[in-house]
């Protein structure tokens, strides 16, 4: 009977202390998700205009792809704009896979590809460079929500000579009837680089006259190649043409606006 009893103490004395043991462990605690790290402010054009240049403002843009230059390193640059202004997003990065949807790779509109319009969130730091307004340090994604635009060739000839140019910075524009003017001291309509050191594959400099005024206009070989139809027009050039020309008005000290279409009339 002491056996008995002894043994059915010893097992009361085991579950007592395993039930203490399962009292004294601690609850589980459970980590909270972290919170989503807040998205930037889209910023419209104006507000855009209104940042400083000189590295200090980051900012979130949103707006439509007209233009893009050839895929390097990760990355690329975008001529963008909305119904309010242009912007260029310069050698900002981009996945490769959203990259080849966005452009054509269709040379027979004269760049490598004139972009579908996609509409593209742009983040990163507002910068100048020779006068050029530009989004440095930047990554773009896509805005999937099938909202697409391709804006109309601003004609700009008549402002050419005023100051009112700049107000089209990086746009798409036209300009109409101007004539070939003489590149350099030889003669010559174009230039392999600017300053003629360069060869067939380069980028293109020339010349144009209006109203008694010269202005520079480039065909970039990473938005036109070698090849497209901007190019070889260029090539082709005489001075004393008259031409039409549509591009990207990019700044450079003032106007030099980047070149996909040329006309001789």
């Amino acid at each position: 009977m002491k056996k008995i009893l002894t043994l059915l103490l010893g097992i009361m004395i085991i579950l007592s202390l395993a039930g203490c043991k399962k009292q004294a462990e601690p609850e589980p605690v459970v980590e909270p998700e972290p919170e989503p790290e807040p998205t930037a402010d889209v910023v419209t054009y104006e507000e855009y205009k209104a940042l400083p240049t000189d590295g200090s403002a980051v900012v979130t843009i949103e707006a439509y792809v007209q233009g893009v230059q050839s895929y390097w390193d990760g990355g690329a640059t975008f001529y963008l704009q909305d119904k309010d202004g242009g912007y260029l997003a310069y050698a900002a990065k981009i996945v490769e896979e959203d990259y080849t949807k966005i452009v054509s790779n269709d040379f027979s509109e004269g760049w490598v590809g004139l972009a579908n319009g996609m509409k593209v969130r742009v983040e990163g730091t507002k910068s100048e460079w020779s006068g050029e307004e530009e989004i440095v340090d930047g990554v773009v994604t896509l805005v999937d929500d099938g909202d697409k635009w391709i804006a109309e060739a601003v004609d700009v000839t008549n402002y050419m000579a005023t100051d009112a140019t700049v107000n089209y910075m990086n746009q798409r524009v036209k300009f109409t009837d101007l004539t070939v003017a003489a590149y350099n001291d030889a003669g010559d309509a174009f230039s392999y680089s600017w300053d003629g050191s360069g060869t067939p594959g380069d980028d293109l400099y020339f010349n144009c006259e209006k109203d008694g005024l010269v202005y520079s206009f480039v065909v970039e070989s990473y938005l036109c190649f070698d090849g497209s139809p901007a190019y070889e027009a260029v090539e082709a050039l005489e001075v004393g043409q008259t031409v039409d020309i549509e591009g990207f008005l990019y700044w450079y000290n003032g106007a030099q606006p980047h070149v996909v279409s040329l006309t001789v009339k």
